[in-house]
C-alpha cells in the first residue's frame, strides 16, 4: 500500500477515536429568551464540545422573537420564556410538530440592589419607600406579563402604574435595577441567583400563571441535524443539571 494511502487512513482513524469530525458538524441558529442566556451559553458550550455542532445564539424578549420567526427570520430554534408563542407558531405552520416542549420553568422575584429594601413578603410594594418599579413590557416578554399578574393579584396594579419603567426584554428590567435607573423592579430568579447583596422577594408561584418555558424546532431548521441534536442535548442530563444550576425548575 502506498505511503499516501496509510497516511489517509491513519487520519481518518484518529479523527474517529477523537471525536466529531469537524466535516460531520453543522451550525444552527436558536433565539434565546433573554431570561435564559446565561444558562443558554453555558449549555451551548458543553453542546458543541460533545457534538461538534455549534449552537448560534441571539437573544431577545419571545414575543419579538415569534414576529420575526413569522417574518422569516433565520432561525432553527426557538428557546421562549412561555409556552403560548411556540404553540402558536406550530399552529401557525412555522414550528415542526411534535418537537415542542418545556425545557424550564422560571420563577419571578422583586429584586433591589438596595439591601433591605425588599422584605421576604414583598410588602414594600405597598409602601412609599421608592419611585421606580422595572418590569419587562409584557406585551413581548412572558416574564413582564406575570409581574403584571402579581400586581393585580396584590390589588396594586393601578396604585404602582405611574411608578412602572418598563424594559423591552427582562434583561433590560434586571440593568435598570442594577444600575439604579429604579430602586426595585421584577426580574427572573435565574438572574439574581449569583448576585451577592441586595435584597429580594421570591413571588409566590400562585401569584401567575406558570412561567412554563417551551422550545420549539422552526420550519427553517426542519432539517437542521444540529437543530435537532441540540434540542435532544436540551432534554438530556448535563443540561439538565446547568438549568438547575440557574434556579430554574426542571420535569
Amino acid at each position: 500500500m502506498p505511503p499516501s494511502q496509510v497516511v489517509a487512513i491513519i487520519a481518518v482513524a484518529l479523527s474517529l477515536l477523537l471525536g466529531p469530525s469537524n466535516a460531520l458538524a453543522a451550525e444552527a441558529n436558536v433565539a434565546v429568551a433573554a431570561n435564559f442566556a446565561e444558562t443558554a451559553r453555558e449549555i451551548a458550550a458543553k453542546f458543541e464540545a460533545r457534538t461538534g455542532h455549534k449552537a448560534v445564539l441571539s437573544y431577545g424578549s419571545s414575543g419579538q422573537f415569534f414576529t420575526q420567526i413569522a417574518n422569516g427570520a433565520p432561525f432553527d430554534v426557538f428557546l421562549s420564556a412561555d409556552a403560548e408563542l411556540p404553540q402558536r407558531l406550530v399552529a401557525d405552520g412555522l414550528a415542526v410538530a411534535g418537537m415542542r416542549f418545556t425545557y424550564a420553568t422560571g420563577r419571578l422575584v422583586l429584586w433591589s440592589a438596595t439591601p433591605g429594601l425588599v422584605d421576604g413578603k414583598g410588602a414594600v410594594l405597598r409602601s412609599n419607600r421608592f419611585e421606580k418599579l422595572a418590569i419587562a413590557d409584557h406585551r413581548t416578554a412572558p416574564y413582564g406579563l406575570a409581574a403584571i399578574e402579581t400586581m393585580r393579584m396584590l390589588g396594586l396594579h393601578d396604585r404602582l402604574g405611574p411608578k412602572l419603567v418598563r424594559g423591552t426584554s427582562i434583561t433590560q428590567a434586571f440593568q435598570f435595577v442594577q444600575t439604579g435607573a429604579a430602586e426595585l423592579g421584577f426580574v427572573a430568579l435565574s438572574q439574581v441567583v449569583g448576585e451577592k447583596g441586595g435584597s429580594r422577594w421570591l413571588v409566590p408561584a400562585a401569584h401567575h400563571a406558570p412561567i412554563d418555558q417551551q422550545a420549539v424546532l422552526t420550519r427553517r431548521g426542519a432539517d437542521n441535524v444540529a437543530a435537532k441534536a441540540f434540542l435532544q442535548y436540551l432534554k438530556g442530563p448535563e443540561a439538565k443539571a446547568i438549568i438547575r444550576k440557574y434556579a430554574y425548575e426542571v420535569r
